[in-house]
């Protein structure tokens, strides 16, 4: 009695369990199906709000910019060779028309960035081949944080640094070789740039260059090439468009600098080649537009979102091509 007894609650009691279970199960996934849609909702937000307000920051940008350019042409302000923007600072003051010609802004930018590239690329791309070929793991384990500690310190602190031992240095080493040299020059801030950049160009080139499947070392190696071989022609080439996209983000970091430039490099707009001479800088010349008592409808102060638009065009136009060359050259592997 007691057998037949359970076998009728079984036969009751499964369909009744398992059309609860269902019940329950369906509840759980309409919930989940809930969750994800407000989730889906959460990210799409969060990302057109990084859209909006990208294209919010270029629209107001470009709407002053044009405002300048109503007042200053266009080809005054790029082709021009005379940056003096010593205009009214107040409605009450009386100041000159000024010269907004931003040649020697670009001039000393690009300067600047070419002396940093020089020091950051040789030795970070050296840097980052040592790390991935040739050092131990407790020598790599050690020396890759301390490279990228670099990285991590304040620009204040490079700009004390180029300002108070590079650039004397700098100067008392032209002096010796008989040259003429400034304290403040594009020579300093640019090798004090490099130094700060540097662990960009290693680090991600050391990624990139690690990401390279071994089996194409081992063939190389099994081929008879040597390990410098194996690295100059299999390597490097397989790399190159990490490599390629870590020196751009460099150069763009080189770009945007401000404060070593300010303390080491000066404010003068000098247009000259000599890397011995202070010159100054499309960030510095913002900056400096845009401390103190200003009145938004000057052409001094409308100048500052010109030279940002600009540079904001440069920036895209390096990115544009990095991820060109990451396109085109990029190999896939198994």
């Amino acid at each position: 009695m007691a057998t037949l007894t359970a076998l009728c609650l079984l036969f009751i009691g499964l369909p009744v369990a398992l059309i609860a279970a269902m019940h329950i199960l369906r509840r759980r996934r309409a919930v989940c199906r809930r969750i994800e849609a407000g989730l889906r909702g959460f990210l799409l937000l969060c990302a057109c709000l990084a859209i909006f307000t990208t294209v919010g920051i270029v629209f107001s940008v470009l709407f002053e910019a044009i405002r300048f350019f109503q007042l200053v042409p266009v080809w005054d302000f790029l082709f021009g060779l005379d940056w003096s923007p010593q205009t009214a600072i107040r409605d009450d003051q009386v100041g000159s028309s000024g010269a907004f010609g931003a040649v020697p802004l670009f001039a000393g930018t690009f300067l600047i960035t070419v002396i940093a590239m020089a020091v950051a690329v040789p030795f970070g791309l050296l840097a980052a081949i040592y790390l991935s070929e040739y050092a131990g793991r407790r020598v790599r384990a050690t020396a890759k944080p301390l490279l990228e500690i670099l990285a991590g310190i304040p620009t204040v602190v490079y700009g004390f640094f180029a300002a108070l031992t590079v650039g004397p240095l700098v100067r008392d080493a032209a002096a010796s070789l008989g040259l003429s040299a400034s304290a403040e020059s594009a020579l300093a801030a640019g090798l004090v740039m490099g130094v700060m950049i540097l662990p960009f160009v290693s680090s991600l080139s050391d990624d990139v260059i690690n990401a390279v499947p071994q089996s194409l070392r081992d063939g190389s190696l099994g081929l008879g090439a040597t390990r410098s071989e194996t690295i100059r022609r299999v390597v490097l080439p397989a790399a190159t468009p990490g490599i390629v996209g870590s020196v751009l983000l460099a150069v763009s970091r080189a770009i945007g600098e401000t404060m070593i430039v300010v303390m080491a490099a000066g404010l003068a707009a000098n247009l000259t080649a000599n890397p011995l001479q202070s010159v100054t800088t499309v960030t510095v010349q913002i900056v400096t537009l845009l401390v103190g008592d200003q009145v938004f409808d000057s052409p001094k102060t409308l100048a500052a979102f010109a030279l940002g638009l600009v540079l904001f065009a440069v920036t895209l136009v390096l990115n544009m091509v990095a991820l060109y060359v990451a396109r085109k050259y990029r190999e896939q592997y198994e």
